[in-house]
């Protein structure tokens, strides 16, 4: 089994930047660039380190949440849904760092279904050495920390969740699915996962049942919803993770 590295990180880093809001038009556009990317050539490059702002209210209540947005998006996209959600929590919104046909990914994807399993595994592990490095670094526990991903970014918690189990032990994943072929049994039983799909997304959807079993299977205890959108994001979803949570939505 891949070593699971600590994760305690600190705050002590400067502040701010604008959100983007994340609603049903952006899901769609987002389900768009996937189309698009798997139709395109192979252009991929990768940036040296992981792009990420933090974002804190003006009275933090010492919650975490982990943003990882989907294609297309960046540190900042999910800072507008995450802040409805948890107003209180403080916010670390991360940027994947492969560039694939122009298009801002975590991972190297081969259709818009399938994606390059070695490349998974490395930015899985690179994702994991960078969250340690800041965790001595900057001296902030985030053994309890939410990570909240959408698509794209939901996908590679779900592999980090079988490659290094101890690193997200709560997660919020939207629209998301399974992109690990083959992984070994780990135990999950310590961890919290909420995961919804939309009944109309014709992307993502069918794979919801299966990334839901792989989770169970390891004994996590996940909480399934399915909701009547497609494959976008907005006030249902709030809702939902916001009760989720036990903190009221804004």
């Amino acid at each position: 089994m891949a070593s699971r590295p600590s994760i305690i990180v600190s705050l002590a880093l400067a502040l701010g930047a604008s959100s983007q809001s994340v609603n049903a038009a952006e899901g769609v556009a987002t389900a768009a660039v996937i189309q698009k990317a798997a139709l395109a050539p192979d252009t991929g490059e990768r940036q040296a380190g992981f792009i990420h702002k933090l974002f804190r209210p003006e009275k933090p209540s010492g919650r975490i949440m982990i943003l990882m947005h989907g294609s297309g998006g960046d540190e900042s996209t999910l800072v507008s849904l995450a802040s409805k959600i948890a107003p209180d929590a403080t916010l670390i919104g991360i940027r994947g760092r492969v560039v694939q046909d122009g298009v801002k990914r975590w991972y190297k994807r081969v259709t818009a279904t399938e994606f390059d399993q070695q490349d998974v595994r490395a930015e899985a592990a690179a994702f994991a050495s960078f969250l340690s490095d800041l965790a001595v670094k900057q001296k902030l526990d985030l053994s309890a920390a939410t990570f909240l991903g959408y698509s794209n970014g939901a996908n590679l918690i779900a592999a980090m969740t079988q490659l290094y189990p101890d690193v997200v032990r709560k997660a919020v994943l939207l629209r998301a699915m399974q992109v690990l072929s083959e992984t070994d049994s780990v135990d999950l039983s310590d961890s919290r996962f909420l995961t919804i799909a939309g009944e109309k997304d014709k992307l993502y959807f069918p794979f919801a049942p299966k990334l839901e079993a792989m989770l169970k299977g390891n004994g996590a205890k996940v909480d399934f919803r399915v909701i009547p959108s497609g494959h976008g994001i907005g006030d249902d979803d709030v809702r939902i993770v916001a009760e989720w949570l036990g903190s009221p939505a804004k």
